[in-house]
């Protein structure tokens, strides 16, 4: 018997305002009113709605590169951005005054990292920052930072900026990245990792400790663990002719889809379609995640990895949302208290 997976497309939440566009949407994060916030690329910004879709408000123009690559926002409201083009994470107030800036603007870490060479040219874990990809806050206000592109390494700051500690090598053994690309804690304090193009989650505790890999997900671009432990992860898109680090050449297509997780790693939902550009379906997953009612947000680098690439139509969707339903089959719920 087949399972009905208990979320429902919400077509035209968005009221995306006259003159906006988002080609991208990079990062989404909600506050603790579950205001949903974006963070997009190219006319790079944030993007504040109501929980109902309506538009609040936008900022950050002139504070980001073109290249913005995630964003979350901690318990008291406060934001938090990684800009891959500029090697810096920074921290702003809930009206978007900026507070804090963690790394040097436009200047990379040392790694051996090349853009001409890619992830094959990375041959140390560095300082932060060289590109940096994602941002997670702890149960105690520590700053998590995936660290990404240019470098193989998480780095762990107290909440008020201090580097506490880093781990991570270029690599595919336990505790090695390659790529790693989004990150969550959960309420427990364990940081999951995106280890993208390892095809893999990696758990750690907070001292930086390797617990667990969970290897049966497709090239993971977010991960996030709701209050109740379901654990959400977006899935990008194989293209035949690819290679993947952990299963070498790609014979078949493979379309980019959301799974959800238990703790123990169990698979539970998965919705995959390969008709990208219908609602529900998925072009270029590149970030989730779930507000304190079960509504899942999406967001997807539609125009960088499929229009740019011939692979989709311009007016593919770059941001969902997928309002909850009902309970996911096979889980037992607790209490729910979700920011991310």
């Amino acid at each position: 018997m087949k399972t009905a997976i208990p979320y429902e497309v919400e077509e035209g939440w968005e009221k995306l305002p006259q003159g906006f566009t988002h080609r991208d949407v990079c990062g989404v994060a909600v506050d603790p009113q579950d205001r949903v916030y974006l963070l997009t690329r190219m006319d790079a910004r944030i993007l504040v709605y109501e929980r109902d879709g309506s538009f609040v408000k936008a900022w950050g123009e002139g504070v980001f590169t073109e290249r913005t690559h995630g964003i979350a926002i901690d318990r008291d409201g406060f934001i938090y951005t990684a800009d891959d083009g500029d090697h810096t994470v920074r921290k702003f107030s809930p009206e978007g005054g900026q507070l804090m800036i963690l790394g040097t603007p436009g200047r990379p870490s040392e790694t051996g990292y090349s853009e001409r060479g890619g992830l094959e040219s990375i041959r140390r874990g560095g300082k932060p920052f060289n590109r940096p990809t994602g941002i997670a806050i702890g149960p105690k206000g520590d700053i998590y930072v995936c660290d990404g592109y240019g470098n193989a390494r998480v780095h762990h700051f107290s909440p008020d900026g201090k580097l506490v500690r880093s781990w991570g090598e270029p690599g595919s053994g336990p505790g090695e990245f390659h790529l790693p690309h989004g990150i969550s804690v959960s309420a427990e304090g364990l940081v999951y990792v995106a280890d993208r193009e390892n095809e893999r989650i990696q758990i750690f505790g907070s001292d930086g400790e390797h617990l667990d890999s969970w290897t049966h997900v497709q090239r993971p671009t977010d991960v996030f663990v709701d209050g109740d432990g379901l654990v959400y992860v977006s899935s990008l898109w194989w293209r035949v002719g690819q290679n993947s680090y952990a299963s070498g050449g790609i014979r078949f297509d493979l379309p980019g889809h959301i799974s959800v997780l238990d703790s123990a790693g169990n698979l539970l939902l998965r919705w995959i379609t390969a008709d990208r550009c219908r609602p529900g379906g998925f072009a270029a997953p590149h970030t989730l995640c779930v507000d304190s009612h079960g509504d899942l947000y999406v967001g997807e680098v539609t125009y960088t990895y499929g229009v740019a690439r011939g692979g989709v139509p311009e007016d593919c969707h770059t941001f969902q949302k997928l309002a909850r339903t009902g309970n996911i089959p096979g889980f037992s719920y607790s209490s729910r208290d979700n920011t991310c």
